[in-house]
């Protein structure tokens, strides 16, 4: 476990003597500068991939190494250097960044909403939501064009793919908000049987599309067009993004603990942590902004290429590294920024409030989190604070 005290830090920072605001190392050099930056470590949700473009845009690297040729600098300095940081990039693959987080594994992670508000509950884990940068989710169910489905309506007697180690609850939120039930569901009544029966798969829909399942869950950016390169062209299929289907859940976001937040002198910089995540905000943001640039886009991508490895293939005849890659990061901007898709212009990093509530009360109508369970996990000053005004 990779655990974050002041004892990770050259002995050398603890020193702050005349150094104000900024702290110093033992040279006289302050910390918090390009020169000096002050290292943060952030937990992805997957393995490199460009669903988390911005982040390695603005400098962020994998744990020994540095942002590479490909990374955007100004005067020589990432985005994040030039805040003052030093951003390591974990990644996730079969790791829960909430509980990363929470347990000192990393000072900053992103997730899904539903995973944060439940491992808040669960273990009174004082998580704080600071950034949005999904505006719009991701997931949808996919199945083939003749296989009878063409809406919610048609899906009782069907056989749905479900992802594995959790992740099964937002095909069981859609479900229950069409007033269809499931075997996910925990209280459906002795001898009832469900109108939809589920099938678990480790992410990979090949495992089971479309063989054993009439739909399977699928985010835009990544699985959807692996089906694709199985054979299966978008015009042969039919798509139940839950966006439009009033049951969408709010996905990718930054947070980050109460008590990072309120450090007075974050890691002995002499730099209060509410500062720090202001600047990794602040950074981290002009990163997406960087990639949403349509200039940006084959760079973006191949600056991601450089940081993955077979993660970053698709499948079949999409299984080329860079061709999926580049799919994934169109559909990433689009969730970024949903003006890309026509609808209204937002400004990065802020949160829909409704699109928020709306999130906590589907989750409450399943059952998987209890009422009043993430009434008080925003903290939308870090953003004001480093600069970012929200409608």
């Amino acid at each position: 476990m990779r655990m974050f005290r002041s004892g990770l830090w050259s002995s050398s920072v603890m020193f702050v003597v005349a150094c104000g605001a900024i702290g110093c190392d033992g040279g006289g050099g302050a910390v918090g500068t390009p020169e000096n930056p002050v290292r943060i470590v952030f937990q992805s949700k997957w393995f490199p991939q460009a669903q988390f473009a911005g982040y390695y845009a603005a400098g962020g690297h994998a744990d020994g190494a540095s942002a590479g040729p490909m990374v955007p600098r100004d005067d020589g300095f990432t985005f994040y250097e030039q805040e003052g940081l030093d951003v390591v990039v974990l990644d996730g693959g079969g790791v829960n960044p909430s509980q990363a987080v929470a347990t000192g594994e990393a000072h900053f992670g992103t997730d899904w909403i539903a995973n944060m508000v439940r491992e808040v509950e669960e273990n009174d884990h004082q998580l704080r939501h600071i950034a949005q940068i999904f505006q719009r989710p991701g997931f949808e169910m996919v199945g083939l064009a003749d296989s009878g489905v063409a809406s919610f309506d048609d899906l009782p007697g069907t056989t749905l793919g479900v992802w594995d180690f959790g992740n099964e609850f937002p095909v069981q939120v859609c479900l229950r908000s069409h007033g269809i039930t499931s075997d996910l569901d925990s209280d459906l009544p002795p001898g009832q049987e469900p109108d939809v029966t589920t099938v678990s798969y480790a992410f990979d829909p090949a495992l089971v599309f479309p063989d054993d399942v009439t739909l399977a869950s699928a985010m835009v950016y990544n699985e959807l067009d692996q089906i694709v390169g199985l054979g299966h062209p978008l015009d042969t299929l039919v798509r139940l993004p839950t966006a439009e289907h009033g049951c969408g859940l709010l996905e990718d976001f930054i947070f980050t603990t109460q008590a990072l937040l309120d450090d007075p002198d974050f890691e002995g910089t002499g730099i209060t942590g509410r500062e720090i995540a202001e600047r990794f905000i602040r950074a981290t943001l002009r990163g997406w902004r960087w990639v949403l640039e349509e200039g940006n886009r084959e760079q973006a991508t191949e600056l991601v290429l450089a940081l993955c490895g077979d993660t970053c293939d698709g499948s079949g005849s999409r299984q080329d590294p860079r061709v999926h890659q580049t799919w994934q990061l169109e559909r990433v901007s689009e969730l970024v920024q949903p003006g890309l898709l026509g609808e209204a212009e937002v400004t990065p990093g802020c949160l829909d409030r409704a699109a928020y509530d709306d999130t906590l009360r589907l989750l409450r109508d399943v059952g998987f989190v209890r009422e009043g369970s993430g009434d008080d996990l925003l903290r939308p000053e870090v953003l004001e604070g480093a600069g970012v005004t929200c409608p």
